[in-house]
């Protein structure tokens, strides 16, 4: 009320100040006291119809906002209030035009009615600018809250924790209830043939002996024979199929002896008590052969493949050798082969010695010869290894017909020496064979060792050729030199 009281008192005055200096007419005089002046009825009169229809729209707004919120529930709450905010304010603006606007006063009654509808209508037009936006307010609020709680619906088992508990809960009371039974995968029904077959196959794998990791099974492993065993000391049927399977190409690898090994096993045995019972027998007779145990005189059934064209893995035969200094050294020896075919042989001398020891020989040959002519000419000798001479064919005879024997005469020896035939070998050494029925009997200790008795001397003299030399025979050449000389005096 006092900003009425100063606009009306100082626009007359201003109004009055303007028109005189444009030289407008001036306002008319102010009413006596205790009148209203008609501009101010008039202006009281608009006011009042300002805020009734005011009312009314605020009114109308508020129904309308009730019904939106009766139909869309809940959500349409805080729209409302904006909405009713929103009226609120723009009515207080409204009043606030009516109260302040004193061109209202200066105008004449209709051109107030005038701008007074045209304000009414501005007023209706920004009342339902207003309306309407308040509606899309509270529309976008309304779809918000229905896109929240359609993904609340959508997450609600994921989301929801309580729901999460209740499944544990009821999954821990399941499994304390019963215990989970899981389905076994039922087996294919197979033929009757492949049953059998794997009844069979596991039956042969109980059977077999027991593998280390890494090995296989390559076949069946052949036991040794239980029958035709002999008594220690022996050489049985056994051994010898043994050696002749060994013989056959296809038999002599490592895959076939693993299958046979226990029957090598007994093969094995069977010749080391044979050379443990023959050893005694061999000292009786040559007192120079020690007596060693079997490991120390028997040879490895293992091939030394290394220089050689025949890559074949074993030998086809038990041997040991036995000399002064056991199965090794530069001393003669005597060596026992056992080999089916009639390949069974005893040999005895030095089998391609050394450097030294053959040059050795040869010197106490070129020296004196006579010792080893009449050991190798004696009759049991020859009996046994043949005659003493070269075979016109080139075939073995006594110490003759070696194949490492020399074509030539040796360095520093004639051609036409008398002793020629000594001196071109290289390998002194004899050989006599025996059948296989000779090697099964009981008395082949025996037999060798008669063999031993006519070889024994040979022995000897090699190896006191090997190592010292003849005096008998130097002597005896000296006298025969010295004879010679009385001669050529003589004459």
């Amino acid at each position: 009320m006092p900003a009425r009281s100063r606009t009306s008192s100082a626009s007359p005055t201003k109004a009055g100040a303007n028109r005189a200096k444009n030289g407008t007419p001036g306002r008319r005089a102010a009413p006596p006291r205790g009148e209203v002046s008609p501009a101010r009825a008039l202006a009281t009169r608009k006011g009042g119809a300002r805020a009734a229809g005011g009312r009314r729209k605020r009114a109308e707004e508020t129904e309308q906002a009730s019904d939106l919120d009766r139909e869309e529930g809940d959500h349409g709450g805080p729209a409302a209030d904006v909405g009713a905010g929103d009226e609120d304010d723009g009515g207080e603006e409204e009043e606030v035009e009516a109260v302040l606007d004193s061109d209202a006063l200066d105008d004449s009654p209709g051109e107030h009615q005038a701008n007074g509808a045209k304000r009414k209508r501005e007023s209706r037009g920004g009342a339902k600018a207003k309306a309407n936006n308040t509606r899309k307010k509270r529309r976008c609020v309304q779809d918000k809250a229905y896109k929240y709680d359609r993904d609340e619906d959508d997450d609600e088992p994921s989301l929801d924790s309580d729901a999460l508990d209740e499944d544990d809960d009821v999954g821990a009371k399941r499994k304390r209830g019963r215990p989970s039974v899981t389905k076994k995968a039922t087996p294919k029904k197979g033929s009757p043939k492949k049953k059998r077959k794997q009844d069979e196959g596991s039956e042969d794998e109980d059977g077999e002996l027991d593998l280390k990791d890494g090995q296989e099974v390559v076949g069946v492993v052949v036991q040794a024979p239980k029958t035709g065993r002999v008594p220690p000391g022996q050489i049985s049927k056994n051994t010898l199929n043994f050696l002749s399977e060994l013989r056959k190409p296809e038999c002599n690898d490592r895959e076939w002896f693993k299958l046979h090994e226990p029957v090598y096993r007994l093969a094995e045995k069977e010749w080391k008590d044979f050379i443990d019972a023959f050893t005694p027998l061999l000292v009786e007779v040559d007192p120079q052969i020690p007596h060693l145990p079997p490991k120390d005189v028997i040879h490895r059934i293992y091939r030394d493949i290394r220089f050689s064209n025949d890559k074949t893995p074993y030998k086809t035969g038990f041997s040991a050798s036995f000399s002064r200094s056991g199965r090794k050294g530069i001393f003669a020896h005597y060596h026992i082969l056992v080999k089916p075919g009639g390949e069974s042989l005893i040999a005895a001398g030095a089998w391609q010695p050394g450097k030294n020891e053959l040059a050795t020989i040869r010197s106490n040959i070129l020296r004196s010869p006579r010792r080893l002519r009449e050991i190798i000419s004696a009759p049991d000798f020859v009996r046994y290894f043949g005659e003493p001479t070269p075979d016109a064919k080139g075939e073995r005879s006594s110490i003759f017909g070696r194949e490492d024997e020399l074509k030539n005469a040796p360095k520093g020896v004639a051609k036409d020496h008398p002793d020629i035939d000594l001196l071109k070998c290289r390998s002194f050494a004899v050989i006599h064979h025996f059948l296989d029925s000779e090697v099964l009997a009981p008395d082949f200790k025996q037999s060798l060792c008669k063999v031993v008795k006519i070889v024994k001397p040979f022995v000897h003299c090699l190896n006191d050729m090997m190592t010292i030399q003849d005096r008998d025979s130097s002597d005896e050449d000296e006298d025969g030199e010295e004879g010679g000389d009385d001669g050529d005096e003589d004459d």
